[in-house]
């Protein structure tokens, strides 16, 4: 699938905004990827996580994966169509006192792993869940992400993966022309 045609569902879905948004890194943003809006259609969100996963059979050759798994909530859907592309196990971290924890499974020992997430701009929800899974002694073998809008400016020591890369333009709060515009700061992301 080209990037052309991603854009093209995520516009066709309502899942691009344009406006004036703070994204959950803490910088503001005059476009806002809610991909929630995209995913309310199974057959599209499919669509997309296959395109995904052959996109990162295609880079990643030796992609060898037990288990995937992804920070909720935006990642919970990716994650799950991913791993069902894959054939594999679907896991989740989770959000205890505002920070991930694995709460509801295990992971075993040497038990290899592919992040997945929804939307990437800084990347710290995709490597807090890169350090639970290392904490409880399993191997990240790839991230596998919907939009990379960082840029390239998202890194990290396994390879990354993801079917549309974007870089929409992105403010400092403190430096945000939107805000000294008077626009409406708006909020549609998890925080």
């Amino acid at each position: 699938m080209k990037q052309e045609e991603v854009l093209k569902l995520f516009e066709e879905t309502g899942a691009l905004l344009n406006g004036h948004f703070e994204l959950r890194s803490g910088l503001h943003s005059n476009q806002f990827f809610q991909c929630a809006l995209v995913l309310q259609y199974p057959r599209i969100a499919g669509t997309l996580c296959e395109a995904l996963v052959e996109k990162m059979k295609r880079e990643l050759q030796a992609l060898e994966v037990d288990t995937v798994i992804a920070p909720a909530m935006g990642g919970i859907t990716i994650g799950h169509d991913v791993a069902r592309a894959l054939g594999v196990r679907f896991i989740f971290v989770e959000k205890e006192d505002n920070v991930l924890k694995l709460r509801r499974f295990k992971i075993k020992a040497g038990e290899r792993f592919v992040v997945a997430e929804d939307v990437v701009t800084r990347g710290g929800r995709v490597q807090e869940t890169i350090d639970i899974v290392q904490e409880n002694g399993g191997v990240v073998a790839a991230i596998g992400i919907l939009v990379n809008r960082s840029g390239g400016k998202a890194k990290f020591d396994v390879p990354l993966v993801s079917l549309l890369d974007i870089e929409p333009v992105t403010y400092e709060p403190t430096d945000c022309p939107l805000c000294r515009e008077g626009l409406e700061l708006v909020h549609p992301g998890s925080k």
